[in-house]
């Protein structure tokens, strides 16, 4: 890691410094400032390079997810070279990000964030910015940013749309009342049906940015507290007011409550909080399709020791391939499975989560 004193790096931020809304103030603001981004794909990668080079003191990287040529198109920190080694998203791209910046640090997690471990990743980070293509994590982000004070930037992308909020807890509605329960966010274009213009995906990385920018280096009063959204085929972009908070939603209700509540009674509605979600979407085994994927992620109450698994797919005659992250098998149909440590299997080839549950259950018997 460079050191921020070094000659050879001392004019690295000085285009940014000369902007007077940042300055020098601004810069050392940003210097110790914490950025989450929860997935590394299109969306993900760009907003990571824009704070990496923006000097963010710290960008934690989360994603589940590992390169494939099909991303290379739109997700701008892989190379071919990652794809051919199936590298996780979020090892390949704080790969790249320190050979932009040495000075900052890059933390990269290989995990699928639900309620029973969202709280490790949200440790320590000043705002959170939204990199993920499903609505039930989008969700649960915001609940959980709401709920300890933290700022959620949230973006998608379809085909040549795309929309994005500065949602801030306090003073602007949550995801929930912008966009709905999880059923209804899932309705409409999506990149399963449109696909995804590269483009469109640049734009909305660059309105999260700005605004990620404007919190962290103490712009808090410039923050556009307004839903965008545009189409960069027609070129049409559209600004409306973000909704108020709703003392009837369980999340902005919450916040809004917080204000006439001891520090003791806030401190124990955070824990009833998180213990009751952590119950109610706890399950052993979950199978959910991925957008625009052809692929179901199957996660199981177990650990993966990916050479024992190997060695029986070897022995069995079963192409693989593996890495120190993964062991892809090829089975019969075209299908795929893809081992991950931590339990969770992607079933390639498959769109059906009732096929995918079933071949895990007849290949990943005890090696």
């Amino acid at each position: 890691m460079h050191k921020q004193g070094n000659d050879l790096w001392a004019d690295r931020y000085d285009r940014q410094i000369r902007f007077a809304p940042i300055g020098t103030a601004g810069q050392a603001k940003l210097a110790e400032a914490q950025a989450l981004i929860v997935g590394c794909g299109a969306l993900g990668a760009s907003l990571a390079q824009h704070l990496t080079r923006a000097g963010v003191g710290k960008v934690r990287i989360v994603d589940r997810d590992f390169v494939e040529p099909s991303n290379l198109q739109r997700q701008v920190l892989f190379n071919e070279a990652d794809a051919l080694s199936m590298l996780p998203k979020a090892v390949a791209a704080a790969d790249k990000l320190r050979a932009i910046n040495g000075s900052i640090e890059i933390e990269a997690l290989v995990m699928d964030v639900n309620h029973h471990n969202l709280a490790a990743p949200l440790e320590g980070a000043d705002i959170v910015l939204d990199g993920t293509d499903n609505a039930a994590t989008r969700l649960l982000l915001s609940e959980a940013c709401f709920a300890r004070g933290i700022p959620f930037i949230y973006g998608g992308v379809a085909g040549s749309q795309g929309m994005s909020a500065a949602l801030v807890p306090g003073e602007t509605c949550c995801l929930r009342c912008l966009i709905g329960e999880e059923a209804d966010a899932e309705e409409g274009q999506n990149c399963d049906t449109a696909g995804v213009l590269s483009s469109s995906v640049e734009f909305v990385a660059s309105l999260q940015a700005v605004e990620a920018v404007k919190w962290l280096s103490g712009n808090r009063d410039a923050i556009r507290k307004s839903w965008i959204a545009a189409d960069l085929w027609t070129f049409s972009v559209r600004e409306s007011a973000l909704p108020g908070r709703s003392a009837g939603c369980p999340i902005c209700g919450r916040v809004i409550a917080k204000r006439d509540m001891t520090s003791h009674e806030q401190m124990q509605a955070g824990k009833e909080s998180e213990a009751g979600s952590s119950s109610a979407s706890w399950c052993h085994t979950a199978a959910v399709a991925l957008c625009g994927r052809d692929s179901v992620q199957v996660t199981l109450p177990v650990t993966f020791q990916l050479e024992k698994w190997r060695e029986t797919f070897e022995r069995l005659g079963y192409e693989y391939k593996a890495n120190r992250y993964l062991l892809k098998v090829e089975l019969p149909e075209s299908e795929r499975l893809v081992l991950f440590p931590d339990g969770r299997v992607l079933v390639q080839g498959v769109a059906d989560p009732a096929r995918a549950l079933q071949l895990c259950s007849f290949y990943l018997t005890r090696p």
